[in-house]
């Protein structure tokens, strides 16, 4: 592979696949998007981006934190720790390069048990596939339920209004909470359950200051949305306690003014009226469809949502970066300049992008350029995958540190004590370089399973299907596997349900 300095013959990759074959099978599958155009909103043959230029990034230089909140400092910031990791030099993990063929291996077992041989219907990672947990197209039903006078651009309007809500929403929710469908009366966990919550929410008017206008999210209804409220709507309760649900609601009322900025936002206060920010912005050409370049939707959603971040987050020159966090693999004082030990991840935010550009290209035929900036998401599901395949493992020192801090925990009543796995906070040391060196590995990961599947040229997986159809349901399955009981990370984060 070339990956590591010092390689060894690959392990078999029967122990990891085999784990695969003795999972329940209950992750949720992610059905492939319909292609059926809804409503009269037809489908435009796709044009070729390829001479488009992308916009350089800022200059650290000049502006550091300009920089770190820019998506190209995600991956090159987060290449410093992977270049460590592939020469085994980590603070906190021991890399076994024998096991990246055998993870490799384990994420095609699963992309070939869902989707082989047609790859091509795997549908981009995103908030979309949430909601069509079990099979049921509810985003279809969805728009087919409004009358046929609402014109597509509103259509993607409300979309946008409910996935940026609902993706704000999508912190982890931990190993007790559940959701139980007032529409079918099915009890739905974790990511799914809070897309289907907030879809019912949504649809409810929870979100909307307009009696009249429930299909809607604006500042007026979320000013108004008390924590209260908001746990009613996600039916918490002390018997189902829902993970870091105060940080969700101050996320919702942060939300709330951020939406008052009219220039992205309009003067109606939505979140969907970034699509005619968007539209009107210099850099996105028009010839047969609209194209919008992946740096333009960033610097809207990093701009408008700078302020819903919480204000403790690193700053730099007094500017918060919100998802950005020191790291102890990274230069630092008095070699490197303050900023350089910082590695931005800014997980929700690329989430969003993922998620938001699937209403504006299905309803509007809108391409994006420029989306291979996008990362893998340093999430615990990914970097769960590589933990539970042996390909990183927690040096001794921090898993004692860990596993105490698990103990402790433990005592605080509501909190898991069985299936004991390590513990660190978000800002901890550990959870920073193992988010980094996901990255890195997810990258790597991209190559080898395109490899594996004998795709190139156009028929390659791009990131985003590799990780919707293979590492983040891997890694969710192998969690499964490994702690059937509360299906937990190999790493236990302390989420206040702002970054996880």
């Amino acid at each position: 592979m070339g990956l590591f300095r010092k390689s060894k013959a690959p392990a078999d990759a029967e122990s990891v696949t085999s784990k695969a074959s003795r999972t329940t099978n209950n992750t949720a599958q992610s059905p492939p998007p319909s292609t059926k155009a809804m409503n009269g909103i037809s489908s435009i043959p796709a044009l070729s981006t390829a001479n488009i230029a992308l916009p350089p990034p800022p200059d650290p230089a000049q502006d550091p934190a300009a920089y770190l909140r820019s998506i190209h400092a995600v991956r090159e910031r987060s290449r410093i720790v992977h270049e460590k990791a592939k020469c085994n030099n980590l603070a906190h993990f021991d890399v076994d390069p024998t096991k990246f063929r055998e993870t490799a291996a384990y994420i095609v077992s699963i992309i070939k048990r869902d989707f082989a041989p047609d790859y091509q219907a795997i549908p981009a990672h995103g908030r979309w596939q949430h909601f069509d947990v079990g099979g049921r197209q509810r985003i279809d039903q969805l728009l087919m339920s409004w009358p046929s006078k609402i014109s597509a651009q509103e259509r993607t309007r409300r979309l946008l209004d409910l996935f940026l809500v609902s993706v704000l929403l999508d912190a982890g929710a931990g190993t007790q909470w559940s959701y139980r469908s007032k529409e079918s009366g099915k009890t739905y966990r974790r990511s799914e359950g809070l897309a289907v919550a907030s879809l019912e929410m949504f649809k409810a008017g929870y979100f909307s200051g307009d009696p009249t206008e429930p299909y809607q999210v604006n500042a007026a209804g979320l000013n108004r949305l008390s924590v209260n409220q908001l746990a009613i709507g996600l039916q918490v309760s002390e018997a189902n306690p829902l993970a870091g649900m105060e940080g969700r609601a101050d996320l919702l009322a942060n939300l709330g003014d951020a939406l008052q900025n009219t220039e992205f936002f309009g003067s109606t206060s939505r979140p969907g009226n970034m699509l005619d920010y968007l539209l009107s912005h210099p850099s996105t050409q028009a010839s047969f469809v609209p194209i919008i370049m992946i740096p333009t939707l960033w610097n809207v959603l990093v701009e408008s949502l700078a302020s819903i971040w919480p204000a403790s987050r690193t700053q730099v020159n007094g500017i918060s970066l919100g998802d950005a966090w020191p790291c102890s693999s990274m230069p630092s004082e008095p070699r490197a300049q303050p900023w350089e030990n910082i590695v931005p991840f800014h997980k929700l935010t690329q989430w969003l992008c993922y998620s938001l550009m699937a209403p504006m290209t299905r309803l509007l035929n809108v391409q994006f350029v420029g989306v291979e900036l996008l990362t893998g998401l340093p999430e615990y599901r990914n970097g769960g995958l590589l933990i539970d395949t042996g390909l990183v493992t927690l040096k001794p020192a921090d898993a004692k540190r860990g596993l105490a801090a698990y103990r402790n925990n433990a005592t605080v009543k509501g909190q898991p004590c069985m299936e004991v796995v390590p513990l660190f906070s978000t800002d901890d040391d550990v959870v920073v370089e193992w988010r980094a060196l996901t990255i890195g590995f997810l990258d790597d990961l991209h190559v080898e399973i395109n490899r594996l599947l004998n795709l190139d040229g156009p028929n390659k997986l791009s990131l985003a299907q590799m990780l919707e159809a293979g590492s983040w349901k891997g890694g969710r399955e192998l969690a499964e596997v490994s702690r059937p009981n509360t299906k937990q990370p190999p790493i236990m984060i302390l989420s206040d349900g702002t970054v996880f």
